[in-house]
């Protein structure tokens, strides 16, 4: 007895192959698509991280530690420029009076010259 369970089949034609690899091909790149777009979201986001945790960092410095700098209206006040331990990002500290006593201090962080994060607090003076 001969087995015949397979003699219909007579093999993959050209036209199947191409369309399994178009197939194949649009999966790759929507995989690499997500991929790529995954990859730069993480780095906008340590960026972002970054900075806000260099502004918090400099905002308490400023309030706790740098003496109070007396500025008027007329001549808003600027703590030096610092430089960052993080490479590329410039914190600008600025305090503009609201009182007497009472001044806004903000904090920008720059990185590769664009403005990434800002931090508003006040600072009394004691």
């Amino acid at each position: 007895m001969k087995l015949t369970a397979f003699a219909d089949e007579r093999g993959e034609s050209l036209v199947e192959i191409l369309v399994s690899v178009a197939i194949m091909s649009i999966v790759l790149t929507a995989f690499l698509a997500a991929l790529s777009t995954g990859s730069l979201s993480v780095s906008v986001v340590h960026e972002r991280v970054t900075a806000q945790n260099l502004a918090r960092a400099q905002l308490e410095y400023v309030k706790d530690y740098e003496p109070y700098n007396e500025v008027t209206q007329t001549t808003p006040g600027a703590y030096p420029t610092v430089t960052s331990v993080v490479p590329g990002y410039v914190i600008t500290v600025t305090a503009s009076p609201i009182t007497t006593n009472l001044q806004l201090i903000t904090v920008t962080i720059s990185h590769h010259g664009e403005r990434v994060f800002t931090i508003e607090n006040y600072k009394v003076k004691r």
